[in-house]
Parts: C-alpha cells; structure tokens; sequence
C-alpha cells in the first residue's frame, strides 16, 4: 500500500528489476488471509511495531478495513500460539471446505483473476512423513475422512489450494506439500508448489559464505549459529516441537554445500520477548587453511524478521503465479532461493548454495522473455 501512494521504492524487493519476464506489477497484488487473532491489520501493525508511525499513519484506513478470516487450528501441532478466531468446523473435511470457501469468496469478492496460498503460519511440530496415510492422494483423502490426528492445519491449507489447482507456498518448517500425497496431487491438479521455510536472514547469508570459503579450500571446522528474538515466531518456537522442526530447515544445508560434514555446527534459537521483530544472529565459523593455520569469521547479523520475509512473500506470489500461467505444476525447483529447505522434483538432488540458486531463478524467469520473442514477429525496417 505504501508502494502503492508513492511513500517508498522497490529496495528489499529481490525482482523489482525483473521487467518483460512475465510477472504481474506489484500494485496488481491483493492480499486477504486468515488468522488466529481478530484484530484488524492496522491494530496488528500497531502492536508489532514494525512499520514507523509515519508509514502506519499513512496507511491506517486501508489497513483497517482489513480483517483476517477465521483460521483452521490444532493446538496439538503449535502450543504457544492459540487465539480465538477459530473455525468451527469439527471435521478436517469440513474445515478444508471452510478454506476453499474463503478462497472462491475472496476472488469473487475482490473481482481477481486468479489467487495464490502462501502458508506463514507458526511452526508446527514435524510428523513422519513415510505413514503410508501420506504416500498417495486417495490415501490421503481417506485420511482426511477418518480425522486422522496426524494431518495438521499446514496440510489442510496445501491441499485446499492445491485440489483447486492453486499455487501454493509453504514459508514455514511446517509439513504441508511436501507430503508424498499431496506432491503427486499437485502434479494432477497442475499446482505450482514451492517451499519450504523461508530464507531470511541467518542462514541466507550461511548459504552465501559457504560456497566462498568451499571455494577458497578453507575447511570449516566449526560453525556456531545463535537467534536471538521476541515476535510471535520465537515464542511459537519456545515450544521444544516447533523448535526442533525448525532446526531442522536450518542446519541443512552446510554439509551439502561443503561437501563433507561439519563435526560441530551447532544452532541454537532463543525467545527472548524484549527484541520483539528485530532478531538478532551471531555466527562463529572456525576454519583451516594453508599449512594448517587456524582462523576464525565473526557474524553479527541485526535485522528485522518481517521485513526481510514480507518482500520474499511477495516474490513468491507474482512467481508462482507466473508458473501457472505457464502451465507448470508441481515443485518450481527454481524458486529454492527463497527457502532454507528447498523442494526439489522427483527428488532430485537440492541446490543450497545461493549464487547457483539465484542463477537458475534467474534462468527460468528469463524463459519468459524468450517466448515472448519467439511470439513477437521480426519487424524488418526497409
């Protein structure tokens, strides 16, 4: 909205300069979403203090008209997060109707031509995603009939879009389409799916140092990451459950990029309420050169959680919608920059590496600049 009256610029917009690849302008973008607290969104802003009050100001009566939807919820899978903007649905079934309803009502409502799903919700516990409840898509619909208690609500929303053919992200550690059943159903649906769990700040510039210090032959010995932060992320991930799947995303991807195994990389996450939005990164890396000398690199990274995410959110929508007007369904394994897990297709090998990440999104959205020549006729001046 601020971009839209002119009181900011495209920096910390990773596409901004992206022009003749396809992608819908930023001011096409309508937002719309479900929450398990009922405040309004200029009241939400206020409350996290992430925007300046001359920023919020500017757009309070916009914000304010802005009411999220009543959420699908399970305190079983996110136990430091419980509001009262619940669904009342009792059954999963119900409750993914309940989802596919608000999105055939949003659309009509706001008059859109299509609409993509990006899952932002709190971390959830893991589950095993090898029950054979997940391994097909009439498995899963069973399962879903049956209420099985290992369905989560980052499954419902992946597979409420998903079912419909609606592209869907997932920016958490969640488990949601990555389930086996719900990757072969986006093949037969045709949904573009990316995830998982957002790259933002620690480990974006851990996959960035990486590939410079493997490159440079300088063996990592140790590599020691702490957070430090106080928003509704970190007290979600207070709970030992929700940590531990988040841990999980984020040590990942050292070893693959490195190509051997770091004896100690450690990563440790810690609410601390004072710090709200700003979270802070400390990153000690212990390295070996040359005839064995010893050295260290010291990273202090102060940044604010929402506004490193909000623009990759908003990346991933005009990027996932481009992909279904291309006709490409299933795992965009060009979007893996903007994840610290990325999806790959057919389970394929990852890429973490960032600079190699960026060349294929860059790549593939330069795909489009291609047909569009190719549809263009030559014009030949005489």
């Amino acid at each position: 909205e601020l971009l839209r009256r002119g009181r900011v610029d495209t920096r910390g917009l990773p596409l901004a300069d992206a022009k003749g690849m396809g992608l819908v302008e930023y001011g096409a973008l309508t937002f719309g979403g479900w929450d398990l607290f009922e405040d309004d969104l200029a009241h939400a802003a206020r409350n996290h203090a992430v925007l300046t009050e001359a920023q919020l100001e500017a757009v309070a009566p916009t914000l304010g008209r802005m009411r999220p939807w009543p959420a699908a919820s399970n305190a079983k899978f996110c136990k430091n997060v419980v509001g009262t903007a619940v669904k009342k649905a009792r059954t999963l079934r119900e409750q993914v109707q309940a989802i596919r309803d608000d999105l055939a009502r949003f659309k009509e409502h706001e008059k859109l031509d299509r609409v993509v799903v990006v899952n932002l919700a709190s971390t959830e516990k893991s589950v095993d995603l090898t029950r054979p409840e997940f391994a097909t898509p009439e498995a899963f619909e069973k399962a879903l009939d049956a209420n099985d208690p290992d369905i989560g609500p980052a499954m419902l929303y992946a597979y409420a879009a998903i079912v419909d053919g609606v592209p869907f992200a997932n920016f958490t550690p969640s488990v949601a389409a990555d389930v086996p059943a719900l990757l072969l159903l986006a093949k037969r649906t045709g949904a573009p799916i990316a995830g998982k769990d957002g790259k933002t700040g620690q480990t974006l510039l851990k996959t960035v140092l990486a590939p410079a210090l493997r490159d440079r032959a300088l063996h990592v010995d140790g590599w020691y990451s702490t957070n430090i932060l106080g928003n509704r992320d970190g007290e979600a991930l207070n709970d030992p459950a929700s940590k531990q799947n988040k841990l999980d995303t984020k040590g990942a991807a050292l070893d693959s990029i490195l190509g051997y195994k770091v004896q100690d990389h450690v990563v440790q996450i810690q609410y601390y309420r004072p710090r709200g939005d700003n979270k802070e990164a400390w990153d000690n890396i212990d390295v070996t050169g040359f005839l064995g000398q010893p050295m260290q690199l010291k990273l202090n990274f102060l940044c604010k959680d929402s506004i490193l995410a909000a623009p990759l959110v908003v990346e991933l929508a005009r990027t996932l919608d481009l992909a279904k007007r291309r006709g490409e369904g299933g795992v965009i394994d060009a979007l893996g920059c903007f994840f610290k897990a990325p999806m790959s297709q057919d389970g394929q090998p990852v890429e973490h590496a960032m600079p190699e990440q960026q060349r294929r999104l860059m790549a593939w959205l330069g795909k489009g600049r291609v047909q569009q020549a190719e549809r263009t006729p030559e014009r030949i001046r005489g």
